[in-house]
């Protein structure tokens, strides 16, 4: 694909709307993106911490480690729990924990610098002191991590980012971006039995939630761009929070509150792929003075998706942990009706992660009205599913995937909602790949783009585990409309199955059509405010809420 073609997909650097970044800066003649690059998913949490245990365990002194995250547990472990042959164990409890893999990464003298968010307190199921206890780790070890509150009020920093560099070594050289926390309940493989380190969620998850999720590897120029994202919010001169309660407990646990220079950023890796990758983000326009790299936000995952699904006409495949929001969903539904062709295929999950007698109408609410809006555009052209492990538990979908025409793909930390979309840190990447797909159909879309193989592969990988197909016979699914029929025959025959009592074998596949609860009308006139000001906050400045623009 040359440069028109890409920036019928991606965002120019105007179109970021950004002018403070210096990421388009990094690349000349206003292209907004970077070319020749390996994209590679990671699927599951398991496959992610087995591999950056053995990056982050071969790297030396003067080695670059830059990390942000939402969660940060440092007892959990990048050991997988189970044997190859499927066998559970205890594995390397002390020496595979996030926090001492890190902490001896510092103590050989590789350069290590986190960002994590600080979080609310503890007695509302946040992360406070996770977070406080894995900084306090890696500075004793003679590394940096700051807890860092710049976010508008009631947000957080939701980014997953991680980027190691190799003075001498560029070759080696490799970043992470998606959905993956360095915490608890993430360690899963596609077996989906949950991490025996497990965080505390919906009774229906059980006590170890089985998890999917998804991370994006990169190598390539594309490496110093997630650098450059990093060393922006590093180099923020604001205070790490504007609380003077903060500030106060902050000095009480001897916390580092100011962040040291970063060595000077080393050149980009050298191209070594066919994927042209776009960083996207979300900033919020934090009240009281902005960032100085995003002075009135940055909405650059809003724009990317609206650029994108106007282009759709065969197939939208989207995972995602959330699904709400009418005014960020209209964009999916405005294209269900412009194009009678096109279809939606959604994974999300059966229960949100809180079940509380307040807190699950408040997460219900806004997906309730967000599908009746898509199914009002789509009828029986929109199709969503939950997944459930084989022993019928349901699986807590935490990706954050979107695949559109076997084009366009995105992999991020980004939740379909306008919290992600213009309230939070996030980070996202968009990837085009110049390599062709010559399977049939070869140009799904009909716009002359072709399948792309990132694209079309990366769908064809999660739709195989999620049918129980063999990635071998998963060429049958390269047709968007068999596919999309294929994902709806295998959650009917389960369901049937299921009505009978799960009498006989189980059928194949973990898919379940997803129907959306009946709530009460007084249960949604409370919880719709409720859901708007704690739940789905609104990020944008004044005068873009009140056009619904991004």
């Amino acid at each position: 694909m040359g440069p028109a073609d890409l920036s019928t997909w991606l965002l120019t650097a105007a179109e970021r709307g950004n002018p403070d970044t210096g990421l388009d800066r990094r690349h000349p003649g206003g292209v907004a993106w970077s070319r020749g690059n390996e994209a590679r998913p990671v699927v599951h949490g398991a496959a992610y911490f087995a591999e950056l245990l053995e990056r982050i365990g071969a790297m030396r002194a003067g080695d670059l480690l830059l990390f942000t995250d939402w969660r940060g547990d440092p007892d959990e472990r990048l050991a997988p729990h189970r044997t190859p042959d499927g066998r559970t164990h205890d594995g390397d409890r002390a020496g595979s924990g996030i926090g001492a893999v890190l902490c001896r990464a510092a103590e050989r003298g590789v350069v290590v610098k986190g960002l994590v968010w600080r979080s609310y307190l503890d007695r509302f199921r946040f992360s406070e002191t996770q977070n406080r206890r894995l900084g306090k780790e890696i500075q004793e070890a003679g590394g940096e991590c700051l807890l860092d509150m710049r976010v508008r009020p009631g947000g957080c920093h939701h980014q997953k980012l991680l980027v190691l560099r190799h003075p001498g070594r560029p070759q080696l050289d490799i970043a992470y971006a998606g959905g993956i926390d360095l915490c608890r309940s993430r360690n899963d493989d596609a077996a989906h039995e949950g991490d025996p380190q497990a965080l505390r969620m919906a009774d229906a998850y059980g006590a170890n939630p089985p998890w999917h999720d998804v991370q994006l590897a990169l190598r390539g120029p594309v490496v110093g761009d997630l650098e450059a994202v990093f060393r922006e919010r590093w180099e923020d001169p604001a205070p790490l929070s504007r609380s003077p309660l903060t500030r106060l407990r902050a000095r009480a646990h001897g916390e580092d509150t100011h962040a040291d220079r970063l060595p000077p950023q080393a050149p980009d890796p050298e191209p070594c792929g066919t994927h042209t990758v776009q960083v996207l983000r979300t900033y919020p326009d934090r009240l009281f003075g902005g960032y100085p790299f995003a002075r009135d936000g940055e909405r650059s995952i809003a724009r990317g998706y609206l650029k994108a699904v106007r282009r759709a006409r065969s197939l939208i495949y989207l995972e995602d942990q959330y699904l709400w929001s009418p005014r960020v969903v209209d964009c999916f539904a405005q294209a269900l009706r412009a194009h009678p062709g096109l279809r939606l295929t959604a994974v999300i999950p059966a229960v949100p992660e809180r079940d509380g007698r307040l807190t699950l109408p408040m997460h219900l609410i806004g997906r309730i009205t967000a599908l009746n809006g898509l199914r009002r555009a789509g009828g029986d052209r929109v199709a969503v599913y939950a997944l459930e492990n084989h022993a019928g538990t349901p699986v807590y979908v935490h990706a954050k995937v979107c695949v559109i025409d076997d084009v366009w793909a995105s992999i991020g930390s980004d939740n379909i909602n306008l919290r992600s979309w213009t309230h939070d840190s996030e980070l996202g990447c968009a990837v085009l790949d110049e390599s062709a797909d010559g399977r049939p159909p070869a140009d799904p879309g009909g716009l002359g783009d072709g399948a792309r193989s990132f694209a079309r592969r990366l769908r064809l990988e999660l739709s195989c585990e999620h049918l129980d197909l063999d990635p071998a016979d998963g060429g049958a699914l390269c047709d968007p409309g068999a596919a999309f029929d294929a994902f709806a025959a295998s959650a009917a025959a389960l369901e049937s199955w299921h009505a009978g009592g799960c009498r006989g074998p189980r059928p194949p596949g973990r898919l379940r059509p997803y129907v959306p609860p009946e709530l009460s009308s007084p249960a949604r006139i409370l919880a719709t405010p409720a859901h708007h000001l704690l739940v789905d906050p609104d990020g944008r400045p004044l005068r873009l809420r009140r056009r619904n623009a991004f």
